[in-house]
């Protein structure tokens, strides 16, 4: 082409360099067409796709070795691939459970009392604390207001490492699993590993709170919420976990402490320690803590009140552990180990035994064993008298009753206007919850009846020194043919006053004047005097053929003392509610309307204290006092009874068998009688001597005189001058004159 035209030639270009010949030039690199973008795995490739690499290495030659672990290499990458994804679903999971369960939670103070019931607090006539009844709690406390010694006391033994934690303790459950395959059992069976956490969550129930249109009962509730399951185990971590996100550790502790059942009715540490030593939680020395942070493992088997010794030497075990994890000095370690926790009188007495069981039978039950409110109530126990009822009937048994004897006896101690001061149901004083032989049993009551026959003809203007015939008496009963009553002695005394009859404790005396005065007559004043029981319609009515309780009898002796009055039996003075100012209930009994005339009740209360003082109750005397009573002793011996009173106090006593087996050799003016003094003796040490209220019948004047002459007539002929001229006869006819 010509040049100029602005075109390259059409040549070939030079296939060399001008320096080399027959060498080639360098060859450019070709432009590549760029790759194609590579599309990004979804989520499902992501989790469980194989990650393709941008360069493959070249493959490495495998030994012997490699091709022996190739496969446990596969399995191990393929486990472990689904392994951490699916642990990373669990753990999501797991914190939307724990995220909703934390929703749920409410302020820590709606947790703080849980319980189902209320409690009831029994104050003697003092004002001391001398039972409880029903869920006992004291009061909330914290983790800051409780002794710091019961706090580390908790720490040491139940979670030592509960302030490091987040709530579960692997450690711990692995080896709760060890301990328990080891002792042959399931991995969930005995041992838990829970921390206090845990513990706590347990104890909310997780959350549910009773309805017993779901449960049939309390106990199946609580049962329901200690189950062990793998799946309630899985539900209870995640609820330690939601409290441990919602609520600081010390709130955490605060929950365990005051919901916790620490034994003998106690629900949280305020309750378990005024329950056991008479004091608030903030005022526990460290044995005392420890004792109370051991009772947590087993609270009914080790309750100090159930085993003081086996309690204090779980408290030893806790004192130890807090030394090692060094809350105490090993000084102080051996400085309470040596001086143990010991129990408040109160706590020692058993919960008030059978007077604390009559209290609560004596009240409405939505206030006492149903209660949901927290129930104060002042009775009229005096536990001094108390005391002296336990120790008197102790020492007769110990001291006068054959050993193995199976022998009971019940005694109950009153003031005259029926307010009950002691109460002794059976020889096992520091119990609750059994039969009750002073208010539960109904016994025969024998010859300790008949003042309320005398009560009767005294009342419709008899004397203790009118008198009656004692001699065989026979009745003819419709449809069981002739009674013919008869004295204990077999024998018979001629006429004897009413005094003599009362204070020998005759029976025919007895049965003549329930007739003569009526027998309608003396059960109506029987029953006005308190003897509720039904009784008998025959004659064997002045014998004591009915029965009653001890209690009655008792009220209804008092009945007498204060002057013919009848008395109701009460134990309670007061009842209110703990955050009430004002009582609910004021006292349950007391002097009711008057039986009988103040100078019939005075004369027959005459007639009785000859019984003790030279009759069937000699026995029951008591050095330096004016004392009153009445023996009885029923058919077969089955029941034996003394009842009597002071200026002070009344006391009765019960003894025979609960299958109604005959006493040998006892009757109520032996064993009875002594009871009854030793109980006596000791309720009026310290006292000064009151006389009785009674009032000495006046003598029955004889009848006017007669002019002598006159009387002679009506006696007719001179025995001694008839016994003379009869001898004078037989001695003409012996000498012939």
């Amino acid at each position: 082409m010509a040049q100029g035209s602005g075109r390259k030639p059409l040549v070939a270009e030079k296939r060399y360099s001008a320096g080399g010949k027959g060498k080639p030039a360098a060859k450019k690199p070709a432009r590549r067409k760029p790759a194609a973008k590579a599309k990004k795995p979804g989520l499902l490739g992501r989790l469980f796709g194989r990650k393709k690499s941008r360069a493959k290495p070249a493959p490495k030659k495998r030994g012997l070795i490699g091709w022996l672990l190739a496969p446990f290499a596969f399995v191990f990458r393929l486990v472990w691939g689904f392994t951490w994804r699916i642990g990373m679903v669990a753990c999501g999971l797991v914190g939307l459970a724990v995220a909703f369960q934390y929703a749920r939670l409410p302020d820590v103070s709606a947790y703080l009392d849980g319980r189902a019931r209320g409690s009831v607090t029994i104050l003697d006539r003092e004002g001391e604390v001398f039972a409880w009844r029903g869920d006992q709690f004291g009061g909330v406390v914290t983790a800051d207001t409780v002794s710091p010694h019961l706090k580390n006391a908790i720490v040491a033994t139940e979670d030592k490492r509960f302030y490091r934690h987040l709530g579960l303790s692997p450690r711990g459950i692995a080896s709760a699993v060890r301990i328990n395959l080891s002792e042959g059992r399931g991995p969930l069976s005995g041992h838990g590993g829970s921390t206090i956490t845990q513990q706590a969550a347990k104890l909310l129930c997780l959350g549910k709170i009773y309805d017993p249109d779901e449960w049939k009962s309390e106990s199946a509730y609580e049962a329901d919420c200690r189950k062990g399951s793998l799946w309630r185990k899985g539900t209870e971590a995640i609820f330690a976990l939601a409290m441990e996100v919602k609520y600081t550790k010390d709130e955490i502790l605060s929950i365990y402490m005051n919901r916790a059942y620490m034994g003998g009715g106690a629900y949280g540490a305020e309750a378990a320690a005024q329950r056991y030593f008479g004091k608030s939680a903030n005022q526990l020395n460290p044995a005392e803590g420890a004792m109370l942070a051991g009772l947590l493992t087993a609270p009914s088997t080790l309750a100090p009140t159930n085993n003081l010794q086996r309690s204090q030497d779980r408290a030893a075990t806790v004192l130890r552990l807090m030394q090692e994890q060094g809350y105490l000095t090993t000084a102080e370690m051996q400085k309470y180990q040596n001086s143990p926790a010991e129990l408040s009188e109160a706590a020692a007495a058993r919960a008030g035994g059978y007077f604390a069981d009559w209290v609560m039978d004596s009240i409405p039950d939505f206030l006492g064993d149903q209660t949901t409110e927290d129930v104060v109530i002042r009775s009229t126990m005096d536990q001094r008298l108390q005391s002296a009822a336990e120790e008197a009937l102790k020492y007769v048994f110990e001291n006068k009753v054959r050993q193995g004897s199976k022998a009971q006896a019940a005694i109950v101690v009153m003031s005259a206007d029926g307010a009950v001061r002691a109460m002794v149901g059976g020889r096992k004083t520091r119990v609750s919850g059994v039969f009750n032989r002073a208010t539960q049993a109904k016994r025969q009551t024998g010859s300790a009846f008949k003042p309320f026959v005398y009560a009767t003809a005294l009342e419709l203007g008899y004397s203790p020194y009118d008198r009656v015939l004692d001699a065989k008496y026979c009745l003819n009963i419709p449809g069981s043919g002739q009674w013919c009553p008869d004295n204990y002695t077999r024998k018979f005394y001629g006429e004897v006053t009413l005094a003599r009859a009362l204070r020998d404790s005759l029976n025919v005396p007895a049965v003549k004047v329930s007739e003569a005065v009526g027998r309608d007559k003396v059960s109506l004043v029987a029953k006005d005097f308190g003897i509720d029981s039904d009784l008998a319609a025959g004659p064997a009515l002045a014998l004591g053929a009915s029965e009653s309780t001890l209690l009655e009898m008792t009220g209804a002796y008092a009945g007498i003392l204060n002057g013919g009055s009848s008395v109701t039996p009460y134990g309670v003075t007061e009842l209110k509610l703990v955050e009430d100012s004002e009582a609910l209930m004021g006292a349950s009994g007391g002097i009711g309307e008057r039986v009988i005339r103040p100078e019939a009740a005075q004369q027959l209360v005459w007639m009785m204290e000859k019984v003790i003082a030279g009759g069937t109750g000699q026995r029951a005397q008591i050095p330096g006092w004016q004392a009153a009573g009445k023996s009885g002793t029923t058919s077969a011996a089955k029941d034996a009874w003394f009842i009597g009173f002071t200026a002070d106090y009344v006391a009765g006593v019960w003894m025979g068998y609960d299958d109604n087996t005959p006493l040998s050799g006892v009757t109520g003016g032996g064993l009875p009688a002594e009871i009854w003094r030793e109980t006596m003796v000791r309720v009026h040490e310290g006292l000064e001597p009151k006389p009785l209220p009674m009032l000495e019948p006046a003598p029955i004047a004889p009848p006017p005189q007669q002019p002598r002459r006159e009387r002679r007539r009506r006696q007719g002929p001179n025995l001694g001058q008839e016994l003379g001229r009869a001898v004078d006869n037989i001695l003409r006819d012996i000498l012939g004159n």
